[in-house]
């Protein structure tokens, strides 16, 4: 795109140059549409499993599978990117993400469905993992903390209208008009990527395929077992699997030992702040997917509220984290993100037991003050978080940090989505208080090694202080 170097020097604004805006709309719109699937599909639980004949907990496979897909092929799709090109990587995973859809709506069975988002999020990863590259090639240095802005705008946007999003369309629809929409939307994203994406520089590191096949094997065997252990499969399925996931991670580990950047980045977590950031991530977006997967059932089943009212009571949760969000991020500039992780985790551990501790006939603010606390709690731990790891790692590994970011991210929401589902097999009608229960557990460990930062001394954080 000829106007590519010249938007270093634009913002996203009226200044930034028509076709670069173009690119950043399609970038951003892709991106909207692969966090707003997650959270539509989440809040459809169980308007899926009444309406192809499923058990709740065997409904959680629509979530645990595009995480699956996700978890498995982020750091490889990354890598791809950098080998070929963002642009290829960004453009290919956006026609599979529409296609996908297309299939979804289709899907007669839950097994088919199943297969469907599989295959959906395999798209959702691909254009997640180059989106931050992408952006990059649209802002200069000194102005790429607005497109990152932009980007986490956008997210949060997408996050809190999905709940409400799926209750409207279900109030009118049935659940599979929840995945045809995503296919105009995806084709008008195809368009404008087409015609107005950057071709961004390839890196020096050739993409290497075994590498990325031991990632998918290990990532794909982890959340595998999470599933089957979620819906109380034979022990041996799920001891299987976690022994294939170990032995192909220890076989990536063997082979990339002594690589500048490793695809599977192990040499970033030998850093204390660093890992310590990693864990605090996995423990807070579990707490999150337990949240999540499990709100709708505890909406409609035990508080007996409506589809639409279930959506509308989810809302003030991610809303709040999209205004809390940056202004913690800008607090991380003068505390301790460690701190400020702490105090989120403190305060959204706080929201878990205030929502299972709800009478049994609570009113709307009541509910809706608690989800607003869990936002509260999480808009604190998010930016600071990020932060810290992109700020604990060198500058020449970036890459590797921003691949643990979204890793931790998805494996913390896999690891709930699964428990959730545990808990809704094992205990029935008690099964969504117990995960907000295992929630407000997590919350508490995030809290305790977010906190552990402040005390680990490393050269790395800088400023920042861990």
């Amino acid at each position: 795109m000829s106007n590519v170097s010249s938007a270093g020097t634009r913002g996203i604004d009226a200044q930034m140059a028509p076709g670069n805006r173009l690119a950043m709309v399609a970038v951003m719109l892709a991106v909207a549409l692969a966090t707003l699937d997650t959270a539509i599909a989440n809040t459809a639980l169980p308007a899926i499993a009444t309406g192809l004949h499923s058990t709740p907990s065997e409904s959680v496979w629509v979530v645990n599978a595009y995480q699956l897909a996700m978890v498995a092929t982020i750091l490889p799709c990354a890598a791809l990117g950098d080998a070929i090109g963002h642009r290829r990587v960004y453009i290919g995973g956006l026609m599979v993400f529409t296609a996908a859809s297309l299939a979804c709506a289709t899907a007669p069975t839950l097994p088919l469905l199943a297969t469907a988002r599989l295959l959906q999020g395999l798209g959702a990863s691909a254009i997640t993992s180059v989106s931050i590259a992408l952006v990059s090639a649209l802002y200069p240095p000194g102005k790429l903390g607005r497109g990152v802005g932009v980007n986490a705008l956008v997210v949060g946007v997408a996050v809190a209208v999905g709940p409400t999003t799926a209750s409207v369309i279900l109030s009118s629809a049935s659940w599979p008009w929840l995945f045809m929409i995503n296919v105009p939307l995806g084709l008008i994203a195809l368009v404008f990527a087409l015609s107005a994406l950057p071709q961004t520089a390839k890196g020096v590191h050739p993409f290497d395929p075994v590498a990325a096949l031991l990632n998918v094997v290990t990532f794909a065997s982890l959340i595998f077992a999470l599933g089957e252990g979620g819906q109380r499969a034979p022990a041996i399925r799920m001891l299987g699997a976690l022994a294939v996931a170990v032995l192909f991670c220890a076989w990536q580990i063997r082979r990339e030992a002594g690589r500048f950047a490793p695809m599977l980045p192990v040499d970033l977590l030998k850093r204390p702040v660093f890992a310590l950031s990693a864990v605090t991530a996995v423990c807070a977006f579990a707490a999150q997917g337990l949240a999540f997967v499990s709100l709708p059932f505890y909406f409609e089943n035990v508080l007996h509220c409506s589809q639409i009212e279930t959506g509308f009571l989810i809302t003030p949760w991610p809303v709040v984290v999209a205004l809390v969000a940056p202004f913690a991020g800008r607090m991380s500039d003068r505390y301790p993100p460690g701190l400020l992780g702490a105090i989120g985790m403190v305060c959204l551990c706080a929201g878990f037991v205030s929502l299972v501790l709800l009478p049994a006939q609570p009113s709307v603010y009541a509910i809706a003050a608690r989800m607003a606390i869990c936002g509260v709690g999480f808009g604190f731990f998010q930016s600071p978080n990020i932060k810290a790891l992109m700020a604990s790692a060198p500058q020449p590994r970036s890459g590797g940090a921003s691949g643990v970011v979204a890793t931790a991210r998805l494996i913390g929401q896999a690891a709930g989505a699964a428990l959730v589902a545990l808990c809704l097999g094992a205990h029935r009608g008690h099964g969504p208080t117990f995960a907000l229960a295992g929630g407000a557990m997590f919350a508490g460990i995030a809290a305790i090694a977010s906190g552990l930062r402040l005390r680990a001394n490393s050269k790395q954080t800088g400023s920042f202080g861990g």
